[in-house]
C-alpha cells in the first residue's frame, strides 16, 4: 500500500507528486531530498534505497537520471516496491519515448493519468503497458530525439550495412509517426552486466554474467516472433568450462547458469532447437533473464603496481589492456582507486599521446580517478601517479591503497558469446518486411583488481 510517489530531479526539483491516502507529511519529497543529499549515517557515501525517517519508509530508485520515490507508513517488502517504481519508470518511457525531465514536464498530465491508472488509492492495478491502452486517452508530446546528448557508438543499431542511431527507440507506442504512418520495426537488445574480480598477480577470483534479453516492439497487428538462440545453448552447471570446445561448430558451448522468460514467452520448441516463440506486448520489456558463472574472457586486464618513491612520497602505476577484437570500441571508461588516507596531493603523467583522457585526485574520498573517452579494442593504456604524503607511509603501503575498480560500455560485444541465430516475423503478406534491429552491450557491474 503505497502512500505517496513522487519523481525528483538530481537538484532536488519536484517533478511529479501525487498524494494516495493523505497519511504522510506533504513536505516529504523536501525531507526526503535533504536526507538523501547529506547523507552521512553508517560510513556510507551513498543512500540506501529503502530507509525509515520519523515512522515513514522512503523507497527509491535512480532512472534517466531522475529518482522516482515512493513513501508508506506500513511495513511493505523492499523488493516489491523497488520493483514497482521500475516499472512505473519502464511505462512512463513507453508512453512518452523519451524519459527525462523535460519530457515528464511537456507531459504532466499524460502522467498523471498514468499514475491513476497505475496505483489507486495506493493499491497497485497494473503496470502493463498493453493493459493501460484502454484507459489512457491523451497523446504525449513528443520530446525531439534531436535534443538529447549524443549516445555514442553504443547507440548504433547495426543490421548489415544498415544502421540506426539509439534514438530510433526513443519514439512513444502510442504515437504515430508523422504523415500518420505506423512504423514497422523491432528491436532487440543483448544487454551483459559482468563481474570480475581480480587477484594482486591478475588471475580471475571470481567471475559472473547477468544478461537480459530486452525487446521493443513497433509491430501492427502484434504478429508471432521466433527468437532463435545458439544451438549448444546448455543451461545447467555441470562443472564444465566454456572453453570446453566439444560443440560441432567449435566455438564452444554456451553453458548459463540458470534463466527465466517473460510470461509471453512460449518454450515448446526451446529445447529442441533453442527457439522461443512469442507475441509481443506493446512496450520495452525483458524477454530473458540470465545468469552465468562459468569461465569467460574478461574484455580488460587490469594491472596496478604502487612502491615508496622515497620519504613522503609513492609512485602508482596503472595499466589497462583490451583483451578483445581491435574492430570493437570501448567507451565511457573510468578508472579509480583509493590511495592512502594521508595522501595530500597528486600529480599525473600519461603516455606520449593519449587524447581524451582525464584525470582527477577526489581529495574527500581520497580517491584518484581516470576517465577515458574510448579504448579500441588490443590496445593498451598506461597512467602514472605521484602521490605525496603528510606523514610518513606506513610499513605495507600497498593494504592501506585499492582495489582498482573500473566501469565501461562496450557495443556490439557480449562476454557470453550468446546470440541471436535468427528473428522471424510470421508474414501477414509477401510484401510484409519490417526492419529487424539487434544490439549487443556488455557493461562492467563490478570490475576489481586488487593491489
Amino acid at each position: 500500500m503505497i502512500s505517496q510517489f513522487f519523481v525528483l530531479s538530481l537538484r532536488g526539483d519536484n517533478i511529479v507528486f501525487r498524494d494516495y491516502r493523505g497519511d504522510v507529511p506533504k513536505g516529504s519529497a523536501e525531507i526526503f531530498f535533504r536526507k538523501v543529499k547529506f547523507w552521512k549515517e553508517d560510513e556510507e557515501e551513498e543512500a540506501p534505497p529503502v530507509f525509515n525517517l520519523d515512522g515513514v519508509n522512503y523507497f527509491h530508485v535512480k532512472v534517466a537520471g531522475l529518482l522516482f520515490v515512493a513513501t508508506t507508513r506500513v511495513n511493505m517488502s523492499p523488493s516489491l516496491v523497488l520493483e514497482l517504481l521500475q516499472r512505473i519508470a519502464r511505462v512512463i518511457k513507453d508512453y512518452l519515448g523519451v524519459l527525462n525531465e523535460d519530457s515528464l514536464r511537456k507531459n504532466f498530465v499524460l502522467v498523471y493519468e498514468l499514475l491513476d491508472e497505475v496505483i489507486d488509492f495506493g493499491y497497485v492495478q497494473t503496470t502493463s503497458t498493453e493493459v493501460l491502452k484502454s484507459y489512457i486517452f491523451n497523446e504525449p508530446i513528443v520530446v525531439d530525439a534531436a535534443r538529447l546528448p549524443p549516445l555514442g557508438p553504443a547507440s548504433m543499431f547495426m543490421q548489415g550495412t544498415k544502421r540506426m542511431p539509439g534514438t530510433a527507440v526513443t519514439k512513444s507506442v502510442v504515437a504515430n509517426e508523422p504523415g500518420g504512418r505506423k512504423r514497422e520495426e523491432i528491436f532487440v537488445d543483448i544487454i551483459e552486466k559482468i563481474s570480475v574480480t581480480f587477484s594482486s598477480s591478475g588471475y580471475i577470483l571470481t567471475s559472473e554474467i547477468d544478461g537480459t534479453i530486452q525487446m521493443k516492439s513497433y509491430l501492427t497487428g502484434n504478429p508471432e516472433i521466433r527468437l532463435a538462440l545458439n544451438e549448444d545453448l546448455s543451461i545447467g552447471r555441470d562443472g564444465r568450462s566454456i572453453y570446453d570446445y566439444s560443440s560441432s561448430s567449435g566455438g564452444g558451448m554456451v553453458i548459463l547458469d540458470d534463466c527465466n522468460f517473460h510470461e509471453s514467452v512460449h518454450l515448446d520448441s526451446f529445447d529442441i532447437d533453442r527457439t522461443l516463440t512469442l507475441v509481443p506486448p506493446d512496450g520495452e520489456f525483458p524477454v530473458m533473464n540470465y545468469r552465468m558463472t562459468q569461465e569467460f574472457k574478461p574484455p580488460f586486464r587490469i594491472n596496478a603496481l604502487i612502491e615508496e618513491a622515497g620519504p613522503f612520497r609513492a609512485e602508482v602505476i596503472l595499466k589497462i589492456r583490451a583483451d578483445f577484437s581491435s574492430n570493437i570500441t570501448a567507451n565511457t571508461i573510468l578508472v579509480q582507486l583509493p590511495v592512502p588516507t594521508y595522501t595530500n596531493r597528486v600529480s599525473f603523467e600519461l603516455e606520449p599521446g593519449a587524447v581524451g583522457n582525464t584525470t582527477d585526485f577526489r581529495e574527500a574520498n581520497k580517491r584518484i580517478e581516470w576517465g577515458l573517452k574510448k579504448i579500441v579494442g588490443g590496445s593498451e593504456h598506461t597512467l602514472r601517479a605521484k602521490l605525496t604524503f603528510s606523514q610518513e607511509p606506513h610499513a605495507n603501503i600497498m593494504k592501506e591503497a585499492g582495489p582498482v575498480s573500473m566501469t565501461f560500455t562496450i557495443p556490439m560485444y557480449n562476454a557470453s558469446r550468446l546470440q541471436v541465430r535468427y528473428l522471424q516475423i510470421a508474414k501477414k503478406s509477401k510484401t510484409y518486411n519490417p526492419y529487424r534491429w539487434v544490439r549487443y552491450v556488455t557493461q562492467a557491474n563490478s570490475y576489481v583488481a586488487r593491489i
